[in-house]
């Protein structure tokens, strides 16, 4: 095994899983919860899909998968914040409708249950050994922004008291309807990055399981980074080298029963890691109670 190429393949199953869990960072720490992040991955992925293919663009395929995300993010946030709904419920109900939806879809265009053609490929970075996406430098890019601004801001202070104590932060006359709202189509967006880059750059075409989970391990990865970017990123890779472990060992071991095994590999570290972080995190404290003013 080549550890070049090995750490490249960690580098790009790391990317969705990072920016859907950067997103949800920022989202969490206004106080809003939004497990819907693989229905997000789904259709974003999915309506990136068909944009590219319509149009031969990658630019509009990315940019799709952006709005996309914010569309979903803004009915969250209406959800969530503006009518003081069931956040969970709310997520729980996008997942659904994704499932659903994008099958619909699929047959109704191309005919297929499973999946779309492949999409124009995305150019890349030549290094030694390979090469790199540009999703990847962008994915740390933001990493480290998302960390500057959540710590180093008076906008990322007035979030992070929000989603600590939005009563005194609105005594304070911080507009927390504002700052959640914000907060959690942000998030959405990154998410539709996400959903954006597995279609159109790690796997090159739209499939109806192509999120495969990785909005419960995005999920995973906000706890484990204890609600920090920058660890975020570090969680990210941790997660994208369990992933390409188990793509390594499923070309070693070509035995069916063998593959269905192995592809637990990533699922299974995520228990064991997020069980273990689970001793030392703390959450926001008002995160998933919606907030109305007396």
């Amino acid at each position: 095994m080549n550890p070049t190429i090995f750490l490249l393949s960690a580098a790009r199953a790391m990317v969705p899983i990072t920016l859907a869990a950067i997103g949800e960072i920022i989202t969490e720490r206004a106080g809003v919860v939004n497990i819907g992040l693989e229905g997000i991955l789904l259709l974003s992925g999915l309506f990136s899909a068909v944009v590219s293919l319509a149009t031969n663009s990658i630019l509009l395929g990315v940019l799709t998968g952006v709005f996309v995300g914010l569309a979903i993010g803004a009915l969250h946030a209406l959800i969530s914040v503006t009518l003081r709904g069931n956040q969970i419920v709310s997520g729980v109900g996008i997942n659904t409708f994704a499932l659903g939806f994008v099958v619909v879809v699929l047959i109704s265009l191309y005919g297929s249950y499973g999946q779309t053609p492949e999409t124009p490929p995305i150019p890349r970075i030549p290094v030694a050994g390979g090469s790199i996406s540009y999703f990847f430098i962008a994915t740390l890019i933001i990493g480290a922004l998302a960390w500057w601004a959540l710590f180093r801001t008076k906008w990322g202070l007035r979030l992070r008291a929000v989603g600590e104590n939005p009563t005194a932060a609105d005594a304070m006359g911080i507009n927390v309807f504002r700052i959640r709202i914000i907060a959690t189509v942000l998030g959405a967006m990154l998410t539709g990055l996400a959903g954006a880059y597995l279609v159109l750059d790690y796997v090159g075409y739209f499939t109806k399981h192509i999120s495969a989970g990785r909005g419960f391990i995005a999920l995973a990865n906000v706890v484990f980074s204890n609600w920090n970017p920058l660890i975020a990123l570090l969680g990210g890779f941790l997660f994208g080298f369990f992933e390409a472990l188990a793509i390594y060992l499923q070309i070693i071991y070509l035995s069916p029963s063998h593959q269905y095994v192995l592809k637990m590999i990533p699922y299974i570290a995520t228990l064991v890691i997020v069980s273990i972080a689970m001793k030392r995190v703390r959450p926001p404290a008002a995160l998933g109670k919606p907030y109305s003013r007396e």
